[in-house]
């Protein structure tokens, strides 16, 4: 894809994530759907699309540890383990970081942690950077039906018109790792 067209593509998608849209796009093994964290109206409407519990929590996935801030509480990690999680950022491992306070309990269900990624997958990169902020990110299914692994697997699930960041998967064929921030405990394989 050129540079113009990504770019054209980009700003249409973070449009939509402005108006509390929720969107699809590749990650490092399927497609996620992904809005903004700040809305509670973008992730009622990402949940009741998902099937899913508000309680189970959700996952962030951002371009960089800046970008998570706002949401985890970095100091209760010691130096040791905070050396652990970026020795393994940006990659596809998601790690679990007790949450601030003031985060939104439609990200963090009934937990006081947060699941955050800093990603490797350059357009999942260049859309959080460009949004300017992390995405809510989950995989791009419909209850009960596998991952979507391509942009047509989106379409048939969620509709022809559903806003899609094209391009290609990285190719794993496992979802992202994840494992507690403080313990190192793996709570799934990757």
């Amino acid at each position: 894809m050129n540079n113009s067209l990504q770019q054209g593509q980009l700003a249409e998608i973070v449009a939509a994530l402005k108006n509390n849209k929720v969107i699809a796009y590749p990650t490092e093994a399927v497609f996620g759907v992904g809005c903004d964290p700040d809305s509670e109206l973008a992730v009622s409407r990402l949940l009741t699309l998902k099937q899913r519990p508000v309680d189970k929590g959700l996952i962030l996935i951002a371009a960089s540890f800046e970008q998570l801030k706002p949401y985890i509480d970095e100091h209760a990690l010691t130096a040791a383990q905070r050396e652990a999680v970026f020795s393994r950022w940006p990659g596809p491992v998601t790690f679990v970081f007790p949450a601030l306070p003031s985060t939104p309990r439609w990200l963090t269900g009934r937990f006081d942690s947060l699941a955050v990624r800093v990603t490797d997958h350059p357009l999942v990169k260049a859309l959080c950077q460009e949004y300017g902020k992390p995405l809510v990110s989950t995989s791009a299914n419909l209850s009960g039906l596998p991952p979507c692994r391509t942009a047509e697997e989106v379409f048939q699930q969620f509709g022809d018109d559903f806003p899609l960041l094209h391009g290609e998967t990285g190719g794993r064929q496992n979802p992202s790792e994840i494992r507690d921030a403080l313990t190192g405990e793996l709570f799934r394989q990757g």
